[in-house]
């Protein structure tokens, strides 16, 4: 009997010792029955009867990184080299999902809380996505990647990171294939939804000027670049469409109906369009499929100086803190443009002949419409002006000090605009305090939040921020500085082609025609020169659409529905097509009736542009709810906010103040080479009595006062990270690279 007992506390014993061994091992328990579409449990839950160990976990990943041809962790990872890696988790997720009979529930909730750097992940997992990777140091000056703008989360909001999200992805198969409709059928053809509910109809807004659609798409651009799929030594795009080619995994071509009433008289039957490429979460957690933002979340002036210290670098004279120009009317008189895009000239640009070369900036759609390279060009000079008045203010500083203070200031100066002209105009009043997005008349905000995240989300930059395709015209307007129309230019004929600039003159009348010509409503309507010739290439008749490319895109990346997003946004849901009256024109809904089966299968871009405009609002109330929400975290969710007090990099009262009372029209005034005068608010269209035209030497428009930037010439401490420093080598000898801490400069 003895023996016996013994025998049975050794079994007992063994027992307790295996199940604490299984707990250790085990990465995510599940309960057996899991309800379909809820997430049950994590790590230690008592009711847990199914394991999925760390084991499995590395298995699953090793044979998913081989299917993506990811052999070997690469030496330093690019967008293309993350893709694979995100490409990998994706299929370990899958991998998973079909072993274990995980619901979606378990794929969006509970695969993401495995701790993968306790697998074989851990060997490919890139130090920059790492959380918790070092120690960041506060600097006065942001980093160029975005990184350590949370000290505490130094991935955040930080470029190659990846979307975040409002809602869980809405993908078909739980875990990457595009959205479908609420049966489990595919939702209509993305050109026929362009076809037959985004037709071509000229109304014009009588408030706002060109130049509102061209601020916002470089607002746009500055907070979001989706990574693409490219040939990494080209960059060119895998043709999706070509006979007898071998599609690349990543093909996604919009198919054209057989009846479509533009195309089939091209005979065309598709156009490219690639997935955007998958990407990695922070710590390379598990999860349904991801996209990378390859530039910074912030708005921080990225389009000017890049996302990264290669770029910026590329970007720099070294030489009086001045970006490179180039002098082609210096004889003239003239201010210089952006220097040349000479590297893979023909990325993102369409040349007449190998002769031509598009502009080099900071973000590499600089050369996406003519209008668009103004403004990239208006803030180069902008840059320009404000080193050279520092160099003369402060002579002692040298050119690392008076770069990274004047981009500093640039930063500050688009997101005052950005809060200050553009989103009261798009939003409105009332949602602009609803949502404490206004800036402070005087004194500090003081409203940053370490807890909030500011990554822009996938419903943002497929969705809501595209709203001004809506507001596009169908031609680009150059006037005189005198204020009188010149002549026009089919917006299609100045897609990827910036050449007028370089003819002397043009860039004011292209200025003139940005703030007298006024943009399109807001509305379903879009013009054609962007639904049949996108980016048309030369001797051909037909291009692109880019209404059809909306809806593409936001289904690839899992975007859920736009009653998904009513409902989340505390508006009534659209159960009945009889509901929709209410928000938008009875012939949009009719439209709808047609080629949808149910509301509840709308694409939210679609229906976002169609919804009636909230009261004192540009867009409706879905759209207007996920942009304010959007830059309202933009705002609390960074270190580097211009109005923040008590941070290495912030402003003095007195050089707030001079900030604050700076205008879009005074940038346009002093970047220009002859303009004269322009309304108060460039944005809106001049009115003799609300937004009158006045002199660009008028005190109306405040000049930026440097001397507030005057600082002793005696030495003192001042807090510049690594990464602002310059290697030093034959072009930059006058430069060190220090150690992140706080030095005496020399």
């Amino acid at each position: 009997m003895e023996s016996f007992r013994n025998g049975a506390v050794v079994l007992w014993a063994w027992l307790l010792c295996a199940e604490a061994q299984q707990r250790r091992d085990c990465a995510l328990r599940l309960p057996a029955s899991s309800p379909s579409f809820a997430f049950n449990g994590i790590e230690g839950s008592e009711e847990a009867d199914v394991c999925i160990s760390y084991e499995d976990v590395s298995d699953a990943f090793l044979r998913a990184a081989e299917k993506a041809g990811l052999n070997n962790p690469p030496r330093e990872y690019d967008v293309y080299s993350l893709g694979l890696l995100g490409t990998a988790l994706q299929e370990t997720t899958r991998l998973l999902a079909d072993r274990f009979s995980l619901s979606r529930g378990d794929i969006a909730y509970g695969l993401p809380r495995i701790d993968t750097l306790r697998t074989r992940v851990a060997d490919f997992c890139p130090r920059f996505l790492r959380s918790q990777r070092r120690r960041c140091e506060a600097s006065r000056y942001r980093r160029h990647d975005g990184a350590c703008n949370n000290p505490e989360r130094p991935t955040w909001g930080s470029a190659r990171a990846s979307f975040r999200r409002f809602l869980p992805p809405d993908y078909a198969d739980g875990v990457s294939e595009p959205r479908a409709a609420r049966t489990g059928f595919p939702l209509p053809n993305a050109r026929a939804v362009s076809a037959l509910v985004h037709r071509d109809a000229s109304k014009h807004d009588h408030t706002v000027t060109f130049l509102f659609v061209v601020w916002g798409q470089l607002v746009d651009h500055d907070l979001t670049l989706t990574a693409e799929t490219r040939d990494p030594v080209t960059l060119r795009e895998p043709d999706c469409c070509g006979p007898g080619a071998e599609r690349h995994p990543n093909c996604l071509p919009v198919e054209l109906p057989p009846q479509d009433p533009f195309y089939r008289r091209h005979r065309q039957r598709c156009f490219n369009l690639l997935r955007s490429l998958a990407g990695v979460r922070d710590d390379c957690r598990l999860g349904p499929r991801a996209q990378t933002n390859a530039v910074t979340s912030y708005l921080d002036g990225s389009v000017v100086y890049g996302s990264s210290e290669k770029v910026a670098d590329e970007l720099r004279l070294l030489r009086g803190g001045q970006l490179r120009t180039l002098p082609i009317f210096r004889e003239l008189g003239l201010k210089n443009l952006l220097p040349l895009k000479i590297d893979y000239p023909e990325d993102g640009c369409i040349r007449p002949d190998k002769d031509v070369y598009c502009f080099l900036a900071g973000d590499n759609r600089v050369n996406e419409q003519v209008a668009l390279s103004v403004l990239h060009t208006m803030l180069a000079r902008q840059h320009n002006d404000i080193a050279g008045r520092l160099a003369e203010i402060n002579p002692h500083w040298d050119d690392e000090r008076l770069y990274q203070e004047a981009r500093h200031i640039v930063a500050a100066l688009m997101q005052h605009i950005t809060y200050s002209e553009f989103l009261p105009l798009l939003l409105g009043k009332d949602s602009v305090k609803k949502y404490s997005l206004e800036p402070r008349t005087e004194g500090y905000a003081d409203d940053y939040d370490p807890r909030v995240d500011a990554t822009v989300t996938s419903s943002f930059i497929t969705a809501a921020f595209r709203f001004g395709h809506s507001l596009l015209p169908s031609a680009v307007e150059r006037w005189s500085v005198s204020h009188k129309f010149i002549e026009s230019q089919r917006l299609s004929e100045v897609l990827k082609r910036p050449y007028n600039l370089y003819k002397p003159g043009w860039y004011d009348q292209y200025v003139m025609g940005l703030v007298n010509q006024v943009s399109q409503a807001m509305d379903d309507f879009v013009t054609q020169e962007v639904t049949n010739h996108l980016f048309q290439q030369p001797l051909q008749q037909f291009g692109m659409d880019l209404a059809a490319i909306n809806v593409q895109r936001a289904r690839e990346h899992g975007v859920p529905s736009y009653n998904q997003y009513r409902s989340w946004c505390g508006l009534p849901l659209m159960e009945r097509w009889s509901n929709m009256l209410h928000a938008m024109p009875n012939s949009t809904v009719h439209r709808y009736n047609d080629v949808y089966d149910h509301p509840d299968d709308i694409d939210l871009w679609s229906a976002g542009v169609a919804e009636q405009p909230a009261p004192g609002s540009m867009v409706g109330p879905t759209f207007n709810c996920l942009i304010a929400r959007t830059f309202r975290r933009l705002r609390t969710g960074d270190r580097f906010w211009y109005e923040n007090p008590g941070q290495p990099g912030s402003f003095t009262p007195d050089q707030l103040e001079t900030i604050r009372s700076v205008k879009l029209s005074r940038l346009l005034c002093d970047s220009g080479d002859r303009v004269e005068t322009i309304q108060v608010y460039s944005m809106a269209l001049p009115d003799a009595q609300t937004n009158p035209r006045v002199s660009c030497k008028s005190r109306v428009l405040a000049r930026l006062d440097l001397s507030k930037w005057r600082e002793d010439p005696l030495p003192k401490q001042v807090t510049i990270t690594a990464e602002q420093n310059i290697r030093p080598d034959s072009q930059r000898r006058s430069y060190v690279r220090f150690p992140e801490y706080i030095f005496l400069p020399v």
